[in-house]
């Protein structure tokens, strides 16, 4: 298994758990909250369709895809971290789950990319 194929489960993992649990610490009564585990659940079953080498790579830049949509789907959200620190955030929960998945997919996506032009050098 792969360095980015280990990350995406990681990432994937993460993801689940910030959307659980923002969906429990919100009172369980919105769904939106629970999506940044999808964005994870997505993430986790490309990591396990890279397990395959022959779909390593398509795989893993769906991957990098599904990072990049959830990275500007949550961009707006997450600058309103101000105000939660101000107290003043109408759903504090929604933001802070907003930017935990921000940086953890912008973390993932740094670091896939990295991989990426690595494994393209090597083969030159």
């Amino acid at each position: 298994m792969t360095n980015v194929t280990k990350l995406t489960f990681i990432a994937g993992g993460v993801l689940v758990a910030v959307g659980l649990i923002a969906y429990v610490a919100s009172g369980a009564v919105s769904l939106t909250a629970l999506i940044p585990s999808g964005l994870g659940v997505l993430l986790l079953a490309a990591a396990v369709i890279a397990r395959n080498p022959k779909l390593r790579r398509h795989s893993l830049h769906a991957s990098m895809l599904v990072a990049l949509i959830g990275i500007v789907a949550t961009l707006m959200n997450t600058l309103r971290l101000g105000e939660v620190f101000a107290g003043t955030a109408e759903r504090p929960w929604a933001v802070i789950a907003s930017a935990l998945t921000f940086v953890t997919l912008l973390v993932y996506l740094g670091f896939g990319i990295a991989s990426f032009v690595q494994a393209r050098r090597d083969r030159t």
